[in-house]
C-alpha cells in the first residue's frame, strides 16, 4: 500500500482523539491584586485546572460557589503532600478550610459540563 492512503486515515485519527483530550467549554480565573485569592468563572467547562497560594499554618480559606449546572470537584493539596480537602459534586454554598502546615498550596478545580463560578479567599489565621 501506498503511504498517501494511510495519511488521511492517520489525520483522522488524530482529529479524534484531540477532540476527546481538549478542554471543552471555557474558565477564566482572576487573581486578588492582594495575591489573596482568586476567581473561577467557567461556562459549559469540562476539563482541569488549578492555582497556587502561599499559605502559614492555620490560614484558612474560604470558598465560595455558585454552581448553576454541570459537576464541581476541588482539591487543596500542598507541595509537601498535605491534602486538607478534596470534595466531589459540589451544590452551592459557603464553607472553609484551614491548613495545618506553611507550605505552597494547588487549589484544583475539576468541571464537567460546569457552569458557575468559584471564589477562593484567604480569611487569614483562626489562630490567635
Amino acid at each position: 500500500m501506498h503511504p498517501i492512503v494511510f495519511l488521511p486515515l492517520f489525520i483522522t485519527i488524530i482529529i479524534v482523539i484531540s477532540a476527546y483530550t481538549t478542554s471543552k467549554g471555557s474558565i477564566v480565573i482572576l487573581e486578588n491584586p492582594n495575591g489573596k485569592g482568586f476567581t473561577m468563572d467557567f461556562k459549559e467547562w469540562s476539563s482541569k485546572d488549578k492555582c497556587e497560594l502561599s499559605l502559614n499554618k492555620g490560614d484558612m480559606l474560604q470558598f465560595k460557589i455558585d454552581r448553576e449546572d454541570g459537576e464541581i470537584a476541588l482539591a487543596v493539596c500542598g507541595k509537601n503532600g498535605q491534602e486538607p480537602y478534596a470534595g466531589k459534586n459540589l451544590e452551592s454554598g459557603i464553607f472553609t478550610v484551614t491548613v495545618s502546615e506553611t507550605d505552597k498550596y494547588d487549589i484544583i478545580i475539576t468541571g464537567k459540563d460546569a457552569t458557575g463560578k468559584v471564589t477562593v479567599k484567604n480569611v487569614g489565621s483562626n489562630a490567635k
